[in-house]
C-alpha cells in the first residue's frame, strides 16, 4: 500500500503546499506593506493638516420639541418601525414574550391582565403616555433598570415619535 513512489508524492505535496504558504506569506507583505522607511531612517509626512484646537466651545444641537415631533409624526412610518418590536409584542390582543400593545398609548403601566410583569416598570410612571413611551423606548433599561425587556431601544427621535403615533392608531 505504502511504496517509495507513494511516500514521495506524499512528502513533495506537503512541502509544496508549504512553499505556498510562504510565497503568499511574502506576496501579501510585500504588497500590504505599510512602514514607511526604516533601518532607522528619520521619514517626515509629506504634508500636514492643521486642525483647530478646540479653543472655540461647539454650539450645542438644538433640541426639537416633542410636542413639535408629535404634531408632525406619521403613523405609516411607525408601522414599519414596530417591524422590530413584532417578535416580542403584538398587535391583536394576544399576548407574546411582551405584552400586547393595543391600546398601549394611555393605559395604565402593567395593566395587561395575566402577563407577568418584571415589577420595573413602575420607575416610568403610572400611564403609558406619550412622554413616557418616548423615555421609555430611547432606553428601556436606563429608564426601568430591572426590566425584562431586552431590546436595547430606538435612537432615533423620528423612529420613536412614528412608532407612538401608530401605536395611537390601535384601539385597545
Amino acid at each position: 500500500m505504502f511504496d517509495t513512489m507513494t511516500l514521495t508524492k506524499a512528502v513533495g505535496g506537503v512541502c509544496g503546499t508549504f512553499l505556498v504558504f510562504l510565497l503568499a506569506k511574502w506576496t501579501a507583505e510585500t504588497l500590504y506593506h505599510t512602514e514607511v522607511g526604516g533601518h532607522g531612517e528619520e521619514v517626515h509626512a509629506a504634508y500636514v493638516i492643521e486642525v483647530d484646537d478646540g479653543g472655540a466651545a461647539a454650539e450645542p444641537e438644538e433640541e426639537i420639541d416633542f410636542a413639535t415631533m408629535m404634531a408632525s409624526a406619521d403613523a405609516a412610518k411607525g408601522e414599519k418601525v414596530f417591524g422590530k418590536c413584532r417578535a416580542c409584542h403584538a398587535i391583536d390582543g394576544t399576548d407574546k414574550t411582551g405584552p400586547h400593545l393595543n391600546g398601549v398609548v394611555d393605559r395604565a403601566i402593567g395593566s395587561v391582565a395575566g402577563f407577568g410583569y418584571s415589577g420595573a416598570l413602575n420607575q416610568v410612571g403610572d400611564v403609558w403616555t406619550a412622554e413616557n413611551l418616548n423615555t421609555f423606548l430611547e432606553n428601556p433599561r436606563g429608564s426601568a433598570s430591572g426590566t425584562t425587556m431586552s431590546f436595547s431601544g430606538l435612537n432615533k427621535p423620528a423612529d420613536r415619535v412614528n412608532l407612538i403615533a401608530y401605536l395611537a392608531t390601535l384601539g385597545g
